[in-house]
Order: structure tokens, then C-alpha cells, then sequence
């Protein structure tokens, strides 16, 4: 990772299927694992970046899919737990990232095990409806809720970024889904790095499924196209891990 100085470091990371398809939307079958055949390099890349990152980002429709999980590096590959607590004591670094839900309703189940566990520091990023929704219900201790004044719909990523600053974690921010959390950083330009796991099967799509790809809820080609520059590709059996660079412009801060 590069060093990260004045702004934070935006990177994401995702798995996908030879088709592009990164969530089968089939239910009790809609994670990643079933994209990648839940291969130990992927899960052991994905501990790896949270192992590494200050704030791990994810959309409430990310937690509504997956309720039981936090994001942990040995909540995905525990075979590594060690490893990944020693480098993080090695960063000098919290013992875990900073779990941020982003939910513009605040329509969320804070009896879930990432605000009630203990495990880790969460943080919820919302509207001023969607907190006043949260605030009549118990809160966990521990738990942060930060509105975004003034925003009735989706919540701008800036605005993201910044109530991630105002918690003083960290500057390494790992978004990890969902598709359309990831298109609106992406539409405003605030990608740094784009992590890829290429899993070598074909899902394919009927008409009206609702399988998504990697970015959802935005059009970028052919007149606002974003390019990446390919920074590292490596080869575990038959899944391809890539990582691109992106450079930040026009929105991006």
C-alpha cells in the first residue's frame, strides 16, 4: 500500500465471475463465496486487505445479505487469525478495523453481531430521518450514528469519507460492497485502488434476475469512461487476483 499522508486511501474489493456477475441474488446464496467457490486464496487476499485497512465500508443491503458477519480479517479467513493480528500490531494498528454501515433509511437490525459482538467499533452513516429511526430504538453501546445534514436519499460518498474522519480511525478505507455503494465513490471519483478476484466459472444472467456486477446504479462509457491502470495480476490455480490503479479527478479530493 502506498504511503497515505494528506487524504485518505479509497480502495474496494470484490470477486466476480468470468460473466461479471459479483452476487447471484439467489437467497441464502448471495455473498461472494458462492462467486468465488469460497477458495482460501480469495478469503486469505480479502483478510489480508482488511488486515490492512482502517475503516472497512459496507451498504446495509451488504449487511442484509449477509446479518451474522463482521468485518474482521479472521471473520472471512480465521485458518490466518494470527498472521493477521501480527501484522496489524506490526502497522501499529487497533487490534480491528472500523466497521462503517451505510443506510440511508436507517431501517437496520442493531441486534446484529456487528453493533452488539464487541468485536469491533461500528460506526453507522445515515440521514437525519434514518437517525431519528435508529435513536427510538435501544443503541449497543459503542455504537456511533453520524447524520448527514441535509440529505433525504442516497448518501453522497464524500459525505461518507467524512464522518470516517470525524471518528479519527484511519485513512486506509476498504469499501467492500455493495455494487452501488461502490458505482457512487466511483462516480465521484474517490477510487483509489481496485482489488479483483476473477473466479473461473460463468453464472450467467436470465432476463430480469437482478444478478449484479461490479458497479450497479451508474453509466460511465463511452463519454465519461473510467480507466485503470493494471498494477499487479497473480495466478492462484485457476482464479486470477488483479489490482488496478485509478486516479482520482474532478470530485475526487
Amino acid at each position: 500500500m502506498p504511503q497515505v499522508h494528506s487524504r485518505q486511501h479509497v480502495f474496494s474489493n470484490f470477486v466476480s465471475t468470468l460473466d461479471g456477475v459479483v452476487s447471484l441474488r439467489v437467497r441464502g446464496h448471495e455473498g461472494g463465496g458462492d462467486i468465488s467457490g469460497f477458495n482460501i486464496q480469495d478469503r486469505m487476499v480479502m483478510g489480508l486487505l482488511r488486515a490492512v485497512a482502517d475503516v472497512v465500508i459496507a451498504g446495509s443491503g451488504t449487511l442484509e445479505a449477509d446479518p451474522r458477519h463482521v468485518w474482521t480479517p479472521d471473520g472471512i479467513c480465521p485458518e490466518l487469525t494470527d498472521d493477521y493480528r501480527l501484522l496489524r500490531k506490526a502497522l501499529r494498528k487497533p487490534a480491528v478495523p472500523l466497521n462503517v454501515i451505510v443506510s440511508g433509511s436507517g431501517r437496520i437490525d442493531l441486534r446484529l453481531p456487528v453493533f452488539t459482538s464487541g468485536r469491533v467499533q461500528a460506526l453507522i452513516v445515515t440521514t437525519t430521518a434514518g437517525a431519528k429511526r435508529l435513536l427510538e430504538r435501544k443503541t449497543p453501546a459503542g455504537l456511533e450514528i453520524r447524520a448527514v445534514p441535509g440529505c433525504r436519499g442516497n448518501i453522497p460518498p464524500s459525505s461518507i469519507l467524512d464522518a470516517v474522519r470525524g471518528m479519527n480511525a484511519g485513512k486506509r478505507i476498504l469499501i467492500e460492497g455493495g455494487p452501488r455503494l461502490l458505482g457512487e465513490f466511483y462516480a465521484q471519483r474517490l477510487v483509489d485502488e481496485q482489488f479483483l478476484t476473477v473466479a473461473p466459472h460463468i453464472a450467467g444472467r436470465d432476463y430480469g434476475d437482478g444478478r449484479l456486477s461490479l458497479v450497479m446504479g451508474q453509466a460511465f462509457a463511452p463519454d465519461d469512461t473510467r480507466w485503470g491502470t493494471l498494477t499487479d495480476a497473480r495466478r492462484g490455480g485457476s482464479h486470477l487476483f488483479l489490482r488496478y490503479a485509478f486516479r482520482r479527478g474532478r470530485d475526487g479530493i
